[in-house]
């Protein structure tokens, strides 16, 4: 595992994959993985497909521990360090790095979409028949991007199940 700056992983993922062909190491270094998972979120009253980091400052590299691979994973910019000691990093297990790797592809199979508010949060709705209507989040349905709001209507409060598109937060 590498620890780099938050928000810089690609660009050292990308720079380290560049410095690895330059500087013909390619035999001692296996894989470099960006561990990330797809999310659907709405974002404007559309479902966007984002990518979100598993863990965010960190790359995984799979290579030969000898001292020029190390110091070229170091000499990287936006790399603070890789896990372990100076001279002894931590390697991953097997079984982290299987775990992590079904996860990267059970994402990339089926996108979750991810709920835009929460249970008991104020909602407008802003399509159909109840637009203009405010009302509270009663239970969230990711799997079906479907939602149940409960508004007031003549006094009473009706439960009325929507899609994510047709509520948006307050």
């Amino acid at each position: 595992m590498v620890h780099t700056y938050t928000g810089r992983e690609r660009k050292v993922k990308e720079t380290l994959e560049k410095a690895i062909k330059v500087s013909g190491l390619s035999e001692s270094f296996g894989q470099v993985i960006l561990p990330a998972e797809n999310v659907t979120r709405v974002r404007k009253s559309k479902l966007v497909s984002e990518e979100r980091r598993l863990y965010p400052g960190y790359i995984v590299v799979e290579m030969d521990l000898s001292e020029e691979t190390l110091k070229l994973v170091n000499s990287i910019p936006g790399v603070t360090h890789i896990l372990g000691t100076r001279k002894e990093p931590t390697p991953l297990s097997e079984e982290e790095v299987s775990s992590m790797l079904e996860q990267i592809e059970r994402s990339r199979e089926q996108a979750e979409p991810e709920a835009p508010f929460d249970k008991g949060e104020n909602v407008k709705v802003t399509q159909g028949p109840f637009a203009g209507f405010t009302g509270t989040v009663e239970e969230i349905f990711t799997e079906r991007r479907r939602v149940k709001v409960t508004v007031t209507i003549f006094g009473r409060p009706t439960p009325i199940d929507l899609d994510f598109l047709d509520v948006q937060p307050i």
